[in-house]
C-alpha cells in the first residue's frame, strides 16, 4: 500500500461521469460573477476589517486587501484550469489525490476542515454577535448574556482594576444557527436562483451605502499616518501581532484573506458553465475584481470613521454597525438595516460553507479515507445525512467554545495551504498528464503558480509563530488519523477488499 498512489485521471472522470451526469450547461460569465459575489461577501468584510484594522494594520488594511486579491486571483486561475479539467466533488482535494498521491490528498482534505468548517463556525460566532446587536439596537430588548453568548476563552475586564467583570460559559447562538442549517442541509433545504440573487443585490447595496454615506465622514486624522509605524499590539487573549509596517501589512493580508474565502466556490460550477473556457476566468477573477474594488473603499471609509482604538474596544465583531451608530448622526436606520440584513447573509455563507464540507467530506467517505458512513446518502433526502451530522458537531463545538478571531484565523491559514497544493497541482498535471483535455489553462506556467505559491506563503508568514503552530497540531492529527485508519481503509489501496464488499 502507497502513500503516494494517485487516483488515475479515467477513475475520477468517469465516477464525474455517473454521478454528475445530469449536470445541464446554463451558466453564463455573469451568472458566475453574481455567485462569486454571493459567496465571497460575507463575515470577512464586516468583521475581519475591523479586526485587522485593529491587531495589525490600522488604515493600511486596505494595501492589506490588495494582497490577499493578488494571491487569491494566481489560486483562481489555477482552480480555473483543475475544476474544467476535472469536473467533481471534493474540490482541491481531488486534484490533489489525481496529482500527488493519497498521503498529500489526506492532508488537502483534512485541512479543507480548516476552510469549511472552521469557517463556518467563525460566520457563526460573527452572526451570534450581530444577533445581540440586533436585539439591543433594532428591537430594544435586553441582549443575551455574555456568558452565553462568548466563548470560555472570552472575558471582560475592569479597566481600572484588571479584574474579570463577565466571563464567557458558551455561545449559544452561534451553536444554535450551525445547528438549524446543518439540519435544513440534511433536509435538502436550498436557496434558489432567485433568493440567491436577492441576498447578492442586498449585500452589495448594503456595501455601497455604507461607502456612499460613509464617505463624507471620513476624520483624516483617523487616516494619519496611513501606515503605523511598527510595534507590537498584544490583544485581549494575551497573544502578540505585528501592528504597522511591512510586517503589519502582510499580518492583514492573512485576516482579511478571510474575506475573499467562497470566489473558489465558482470552480465547482464549471460543468454546469456554458463556456467554460471563456466563462470561468471572467466568473472567478470578475468576482474577484469586483468585490477587491468593494473592498478597498469599504475599509477606507470604516477606517476613516471610525478609530483605531474603537475596533480595540467598543466596536469589536459588530464594528460596521459600531461606527455608523456613533458616528455618523443621522443614519441610525442604516445601522439597524445593516444588522438585518448582514444576519441574512452570514445565514447564507455558513450554509454555502456546511454545503462544501459535506462534499469534502462525502468524497473522502465514498474513498475509504473516512468512514464509509460520511458517504451514505438518506433514503427519502438523498443527502449525506451522517457527513452532515458529523460536521454539525465538529462546527458546534468550534462555534460555542472557541473566540472568533482565533477560528478566523485558522480558517484562513488552512485555505492558503490549499491553495498552495492547487497551484502547485497545476504544474504536476501539466508535467504527468500533458494530453488532458484543458477548458482552460492556466497562464504562464509555471510562473503564474508559483507566484501564487509564493504570496499564499507570504500571508501565511504574515500570521505570526501562534497560527503556524496550530496548523502544524491540525495537521498533525490528521495524520495520526490517516495512518491509524484512513491508510488501512482506501480503496484505492485496497481494491480486492473494495470488490468484496
Amino acid at each position: 500500500m502507497s502513500i503516494w498512489k494517485r487516483k488515475p485521471l479515467a477513475l475520477l472522470l468517469a465516477e464525474a461521469s455517473d454521478s454528475e451526469k445530469g449536470l445541464k450547461r446554463t451558466l453564463t460569465a455573469w451568472s458566475l460573477v453574481a455567485l462569486g459575489i454571493g459567496a465571497i461577501i460575507g463575515a470577512g468584510l464586516f468583521v475581519r476589517t475591523a479586526t485587522a484594522a485593529a491587531q495589525n494594520a490600522g488604515p493600511s488594511v486596505t494595501i492589506g486587501f490588495i494582497v490577499a486579491a493578488i494571491g487569491c486571483a494566481l489560486a483562481g486561475l489555477c482552480y480555473a484550469e483543475l475544476s474544467s479539467s476535472i469536473p467533481i466533488s471534493g474540490s482541491a482535494y481531488t486534484y490533489t489525490y489525481a496529482t500527488m498521491g493519497e498521503l498529500l490528498a489526506w492532508i488537502i482534505g483534512w485541512d479543507l476542515i480548516l476552510e469549511y468548517a472552521v469557517g463556518a463556525a467563525t460566520v457563526g460566532i460573527a452572526w451570534s454577535e450581530y444577533l445581540n446587536n440586533l436585539l439591543v439596537n433594532v428591537l430594544h430588548t435586553s441582549p443575551i448574556p455574555y456568558s452565553l453568548s462568548h466563548s470560555p476563552f472570552q472575558k471582560v475586564l475592569d479597566p481600572v482594576t484588571h479584574q474579570v467583570i463577565e466571563q464567557g460559559i458558551i455561545n449559544l447562538p452561534a451553536l444554535f444557527i450551525v445547528a438549524v442549517i446543518s439540519l435544513l442541509l440534511i433536509r435538502g433545504t436550498q436557496e434558489s436562483a432567485f433568493v440567491n440573487g436577492i441576498i447578492v443585490v442586498v449585500k452589495v447595496a448594503i456595501v455601497i451605502m455604507i461607502i456612499v454615506f460613509g464617505w463624507s465622514y471620513i476624520n483624516p486624522v483617523n487616516h494619519t499616518p496611513y501606515i503605523p509605524e511598527s510595534s507590537i499590539f498584544t490583544d485581549e487573549h494575551g497573544v502578540g501581532h505585528s501592528y504597522g509596517g511591512i510586517m503589519g501589512i502582510l499580518g492583514a493580508a492573512g485576516t482579511v484573506f478571510f474575506a475573499f474565502i467562497g470566489f473558489d466556490a465558482v470552480s465547482t460550477a464549471a460543468q454546469e458553465t456554458k463556456n467554460p473556457k471563456r466563462d470561468m476566468p471572467i466568473g472567478i477573477l470578475g468576482s474577484l475584481a469586483v468585490c477587491t474594488v468593494l473592498y478597498i473603499l469599504f475599509a477606507h471609509v470604516l477606517t476613516g470613521v471610525a478609530t483605531v482604538e474603537d475596533f480595540r474596544t467598543g466596536g469589536k465583531e459588530a464594528s460596521v454597525a459600531f461606527a455608523i451608530g456613533k458616528y455618523m448622526i443621522g443614519y441610525q436606520w442604516l445601522a439597524q438595516f445593516v444588522t438585518v440584513a448582514i444576519l441574512a447573509g452570514f445565514s447564507s455563507v455558513i450554509l454555502v460553507m456546511l454545503l462544501g464540507q459535506s462534499r469534502v467530506f462525502y468524497a473522502m467517505g465514498k474513498d475509504g479515507l473516512l468512514p464509509k458512513a460520511f458517504g451514505d446518502l438518506h433514503p427519502k433526502y438523498k443527502t449525506p445525512y451522517k457527513a452532515n451530522l458529523a460536521i454539525l458537531v465538529i462546527v458546534g463545538l468550534f462555534a460555542a467554545f472557541i473566540p472568533g478571531d482565533i477560528v478566523g484565523d485558522m480558517t484562513s491559514i488552512g485555505t492558503l495551504f490549499a491553495f498552495i497544493l492547487v497551484c502547485i497541482s497545476v504544474i504536476v498535471l501539466r508535467k504527468t498528464n500533458p494530453e488532458m483535455k484543458r477548458e482552460f489553462k492556466t497562464p504562464l506556467v509555471p510562473f503564474v503558480p508559483i507566484l501564487g505559491v509564493l504570496v499564499c506563503l507570504a500571508m501565511i508568514y504574515g500570521l505570526g509563530w501562534t497560527n503556524w503552530l496550530r496548523l502544524a497540531v491540525w495537521l498533525l492529527i490528521g495524520l495520526v488519523i490517516y495512518f491509524a485508519y484512513s491508510k488501512k481503509n482506501s480503496k484505492l489501496n485496497n481494491p480486492d477488499k473494495d470488490i468484496q464488499k
